[in-house]
């Protein structure tokens, strides 16, 4: 199966939720000037469009700030909260918005040049937020409604190098308040015990594999 095909088949049939568990685990690589910056996708927040009060596009939302999340799936959407911009994944077909955040990447690939773009952080501290993974793995706004499933496209899922979870847990959606139901909806999926996760605590760490399968566990 081509890698075009195993993007495409990723998305095909499945509910944002779905996709968000599935993304846990994947390498996300983008090449840079700097060279080639890559994690492994560890913390990952699911939005329903329409009927989502905490969704960009509730209601069918239609600004320029928002017009990737209609596009198809794959398709990029940035946008800047608080000075940081944010990375999310549109996830169903042209004129469904409704997508994934990124909200956090174990560095697997330049891991001192990530270092280097967070100002010198180190640890956890590199990328354990949506802010922050994506100034460690320089996305800048020009990938903003670019599609990841576009062989030119610099911004990449790579299948090959995918771990595997060895649980994931589903949580309440970080920093939404007052939306009703939808404040305390689980749609937000970790990798149960990996340090990279947005606000973990120490003493729930897996300190042997950080929540990944080893190769015999896979067997």
């Amino acid at each position: 199966m081509t890698e075009k095909k195993k993007i495409e088949t990723f998305f095909e049939n499945k509910t944002t939720p779905e996709i968000a568990k599935n993304l846990l685990g994947m390498y996300l690589e983008h090449i840079t000037p700097m060279g080639k910056l890559a994690g492994y996708i560890v913390d990952a927040e699911a939005y329903l469009g329409p009927e989502d009060q905490a969704a960009h596009s509730y209601g069918m939302r239609d600004t320029p700030r928002v017009r990737a999340m209609y596009q198809k799936a794959g398709t990029i959407y940035l946008y800047t909260m608080h000075t940081h911009r944010i990375l999310n994944i549109i996830t169903q077909p042209e004129g469904v918005p409704q997508g994934v955040m990124i909200r956090a990447v174990q560095p697997a690939t330049s891991i001192e040049q990530m270092s280097q773009n967070r100002g010198g952080k180190v640890g956890p501290e590199i990328s354990n937020g949506p802010g922050k993974l994506v100034k460690a793995l320089a996305i800048g706004p020009e990938l903003y409604g670019q599609s990841i499933m576009d062989s030119e496209s610099t911004l990449r899922l790579d299948f090959e190098k995918r771990k595997e979870p060895k649980e994931i847990i589903a949580l309440p959606r970080i920093g939404i308040p007052n939306k009703g139901e939808w404040t305390e909806m689980p749609l937000r999926y970790i990798v149960s015990g990996n340090p990279y996760i947005s606000l973990q605590k120490k003493r729930l760490i897996d300190q042997d594999d950080w929540g990944w399968r080893n190769e015999d566990e896979k067997k």
